[in-house]
């Protein structure tokens, strides 16, 4: 997608130090737009973990950069093996929830296996981690033609603007490019077809706010940011036509883990008859878990994110405490939204029912997984 009308990826090898791997410091933003640089697995693993980069698909691109920074650093030592093994468990340690991270992970140490030479370790795995990007940006595009249909029928029905409504960022900043959720509503909006979205806040880390708020603005996509309870009100009114959010792990039956505040969305989109759909590349599939609500471990992450919140001032970037200092928070990251909540699921393959005979239906690969 674009910044200042220029295409550009959310991360890339340094263009002038192919040893330097650059991602957007999405904590600055909307403020200030800051290329970071990576130098080794442990900058990779406190990108992650620190939520420089975040989203499912881009945090696992920036695992699978992380290897390849991993094994520039391993390659003087004759056990460079163990050492990218003991990487990979670094990086793989960052977050518990988006399964991307370890899908990505499992792709480099299958290269890793078919390497002999520290030189040969380095090369395969700058090679994969290219390749999981390029794939990244063609499963993204590809998301957003098949949910394109969506938005152009009802645009065709009513005439009207179409009116979607998404929560946190599953946009091209938490991919390489075009994003999850949003790949349709860009789909869309560069082929002319009016459209509006609604963008939940997103407390605490207000990615809505802070990320998709910024990108859909870059690209000119009309867009308004809402609190995240306005969602449900909208949605009584006849304000929302659509529903599409992102998930960092969908089970094999369909039941979707996303940002904290998701399964009330589709709650209130289920009362009020708004299409819920969600939209994830097949990486984020993980067909070793049925029941979400059961079997997806949720991160627990800081609650001085709850209780502070950061904004530009006059004298800068600056956090402010919103609570009595001695009350505690408590910061779930994500919650799981039901299967029998989601209209159905968007991917590079098409769109199905959120079950798993739909999902075979796509993937009948994965059949006896």
């Amino acid at each position: 997608m674009k910044i200042h009308g220029e295409p550009t990826r959310t991360i890339r090898l340094h263009p002038d130090n192919p040893c330097i791997v650059q991602v957007i410091d999405q904590r600055q933003l909307p403020h200030q737009l800051t290329w970071m640089d990576l130098t080794s697995v442990d900058e990779a693993a406190y990108a992650i973990k620190d939520m420089v980069v975040r989203g499912a698909p881009l945090i696992g691109a920036t695992a699978a950069m992380g290897m390849y920074l991993a094994a520039l650093e391993a390659a003087s030592d004759p056990d460079f093996r163990s050492l990218l093994e003991q990487a990979a468990q670094t990086l793989g340690q960052t977050r518990p929830t988006a399964v991307n991270l370890h899908w990505a992970l499992n792709s480099q140490m299958q290269v890793l296996q078919q390497v002999t030479t520290p030189a040969a370790a380095v090369e395969g795995l700058r090679q994969n981690a290219a390749a999981i990007l390029d794939a990244d940006e063609e499963q993204c595009r590809q998301i957003g033609l098949h949910g394109l249909p969506l938005i152009e029928e009802i645009h065709a029905r009513t005439g009207e603007t179409v009116n979607i409504l998404t929560h946190c960022n599953a946009g091209w900043l938490a991919c390489v490019d075009w994003g999850t959720a949003t790949s349709p509503m860009y789909q869309a909006h560069d082929r002319g077809i009016p459209i509006h979205v609604w963008v939940d806040e997103t407390r605490p880390r207000n990615q809505g706010a802070k990320l998709t708020a910024w990108e859909l603005g870059q690209h000119g996509v009309p867009h308004t940011v809402i609190p995240d309870n306005a969602g449900g009100h909208l949605m009584q009114h006849g304000l929302v036509d659509l529903v599409i959010v992102g998930t960092d792990r969908t089970t094999r039956q369909g039941d979707v883990a996303n940002k904290i505040g998701t399964y009330l969305k589709a709650l209130a989109a289920r009362d009020n008859g708004v299409p819920f759909y969600v939209a994830l590349p097949s990486s984020t599939l993980d067909w070793s878990l049925r029941d979400g609500v059961r079997e997806i471990p949720i991160e627990q992450r800081s609650q001085d994110e709850v209780k502070y919140m950061d904004g530009r001032s006059p004298h800068g970037i600056t956090s402010v405490l919103i609570c009595p200092e001695a009350s505690p928070a408590a910061n779930y990251g994500f919650d799981v939204t039901p299967a029998r909540l989601v209209s159905g699921l968007i991917t590079e393959r098409g769109i199905c029912p959120a079950s798993e005979a739909g999902l075979l239906s796509l993937f009948p690969e994965q059949a006896t997984a």
